[in-house]
């Protein structure tokens, strides 16, 4: 029963991490589209996104202690992701309305640390947290750059249910210096070790909940 209670624990919150990770998606897709924040929203998108891979890879990782896991969980995260995309382009939008993060990559590099530091836990938190977080923004930003123009997709699929301040307008430049990969890299670095920790914590009360 303990075993089988574990289990459906573990795999409700792989569901719930999958399913918020993609409505953070849209939603910051919605900012990234329909404001002029858009290198800050891009710099929020990260920085949530990390969240998401950080958290969810680690525990996953940790609660099956085997190296590969947390791409497996990535794979997972992008299946989620890839579907959401899918269902936007089935309502009409363009393919490149929802921009995927790219999960894959960063928890390749969690599952890397993983192994390189001979499991241990304490290694997995600091340098996995710390090239989770600088990695993500990059390859994400490479994913970004296959949107054709943001400002005219924005015009021509306009959103019935938009608020006043999500008009889209004429993006402002110099925010952030223009460099919101930099931003959310090194803002991802430092806060996504404090995330894979609490990855970490997570697996911890479950075994002691069901202890």
């Amino acid at each position: 029963l303990m075993v089988w209670l574990r289990r459906c624990t573990h795999y409700l919150f792989i569901v719930v991490v999958a399913v918020n990770s993609t409505l953070l998606t849209i939603n910051t897709g919605d900012y990234i589209f329909y404001t002029d924040w858009a290198w800050t929203s891009y710099t929020v998108f990260s920085i949530g996104n990390i969240l998401m891979i950080s958290v969810g890879a680690t525990y996953y990782l940790l609660f099956t202690g085997v190296p590969g896991t947390a791409s497996y969980y990535g794979l997972i995260m992008q299946g989620y992701t890839w579907v959401a995309k899918g269902a936007w382009f089935a309502l009409g939008y363009p393919y490149d309305f929802i921009v995927t993060p790219m999960w894959i990559p960063s928890c390749m590099l969690l599952d890397l640390a993983h192994w390189a530091s001979k499991k241990n836990k304490h290694s997995l938190i600091l340098f996995g947290g710390v090239l989770v977080g600088m990695s993500f923004p990059l390859f994400n930003m490479v994913n970004l750059l296959t949107v054709a123009d943001p400002l005219e997709t924005a015009f021509k699929y306009p959103r019935p249910t938009l608020p006043p301040y999500m008009v889209p307008i004429e993006p402002q430049v110099g925010k952030f210096y223009n460099s919101p990969v930099a931003l959310g890299a090194g803002t991802g670095a430092v806060l996504a070790v404090t995330f894979t920790a609490l990855g970490a914590k997570l697996n911890t009360w479950t075994y002691r909940w069901m202890a």
